[in-house]
């Protein structure tokens, strides 16, 4: 029996302003709007680059909890596999990306750096050694 599979995962972050996320994904990060409503002043929107993506929405009343707000231990709220971390950590600095941890070897037994966005929220970038 063959057992079916899934495709991808899609974290869903709570953001302050929905186009204020999509211009940094797009701008920073190389990233696409896959997604967004209404057309103007969207409230939601999907962005993505290759197999990633995220959810953004933003109802006005709701702030952003990135994980470092509740335990700083606990600092990133996606990981992002890239077989080529550091053509991905050029590719960024180049579009003006700042890294809130640069491109190195962790102690855990990755490669990769993180960025963190307008809202706070630490994306690594990155794969196993």
């Amino acid at each position: 029996m063959t057992q079916p599979t899934t495709q991808a995962i899609s974290p869903f972050f709570i953001v302050s302003n929905v186009d204020q996320t999509i211009a940094f994904y797009c701008d920073k990060l190389g990233f696409e709007t896959r997604f967004q409503e209404p057309d103007r002043s969207p409230f939601f929107a999907i962005v993505g680059r290759d197999g990633a993506q995220l959810f953004v929405k933003s109802d006005g009343d709701t702030s952003p909890l990135p994980n470092s707000k509740r335990n700083p231990s606990m600092r990133w709220d996606a990981y992002v596999y890239t077989p080529d971390p550091d053509a991905l950590a050029v590719e960024f600095s180049d579009h003006g990306a700042v890294f809130s941890e640069l491109l190195k070897d962790t102690h855990d037994g990755l490669r990769g750096f993180e960025i963190c966005d307008p809202d706070g929220y630490v994306l690594f970038f990155g794969r196993p050694k």
